[in-house]
């Protein structure tokens, strides 16, 4: 199948290409800004939309940028969209931006800004470069929110905790009564269990897939 398909794209990004669970790439939002839900869904969809907007602007300047230059002008784009990202959330979700703080604008050093756009980008249209960046995204998102999710019905009993305060979206709030709560799932430890076991239950069920196709 030709790799720039949008099929093989979304593949690619949501599965066997996922930044945060196949490439491993990301890792320190993952790690520490995944300790509940809301927080691991502000920050992947900044991350979303800096993804797309990025993969798009890398492709559309491709040919007006030298080689020898192209790595820097990479990299000013990146920032630029993403304290565009950062000044957009201060302005209009103040309280999730305190709360994901610097995390924000250390999207800019998240490698798969910079390998989407090197790797994908800088040799593809701008629509399929577009398609890219939302599949990476997304892929991103989807690890980013179910560890999230996890950890925090684990650690505390609840789901989107502080959705109404943080995002505006009060019904996605969900509580157990009387759950006394598990300390540990919500500290930093929490985070690499949780990675790692999704890890090793994706890894099983190739295999498992590996030997029915075999």
């Amino acid at each position: 199948m030709n790799p720039a398909t949008p099929r093989a794209i979304l593949e690619y990004g949501l599965s066997s290409g996922n930044v945060g669970l196949v490439q491993l790439l990301g890792l320190c939002p993952l790690l520490a800004v995944s300790n509940n839900a809301v927080n691991a869904l502000g920050l992947g969809l900044a991350t979303v939309l800096a993804l797309l907007v990025t993969n798009a602007a890398v492709a559309t300047i491709r040919k007006l940028t030298r080689r020898d230059v192209r790595i820097p002008a990479f990299i000013m784009v990146i920032a630029a969209v993403v304290t565009s990202i950062e000044l957009s959330m201060r302005a209009f979700l103040p309280q999730l931006h305190a709360v994901l703080g610097l995390f924000i604008p250390l999207i800019v050093t998240n490698c798969a800004l910079m390998g989407r756009a090197e790797a994908f980008a800088s040799r593809n249209n701008p629509g399929l470069a577009a398609l890219d960046g939302l599949a990476t995204g997304l892929g991103f998102l989807w690890v980013l929110l179910l560890i999230g999710a996890l950890r925090e019905m684990i650690g505390e009993g609840s789901l989107f905790a502080g959705a109404g305060a943080l995002i505006g979206l009060p019904g996605l709030e969900l509580a157990a009564e009387g759950y006394p709560g598990f300390v540990l799932a919500i500290l930093p430890i929490g985070a690499f269990v949780v990675l790692a076991a999704l890890v090793a239950t994706r890894q099983a069920w190739r295999q498992r897939h590996a030997r029915g196709a075999a």
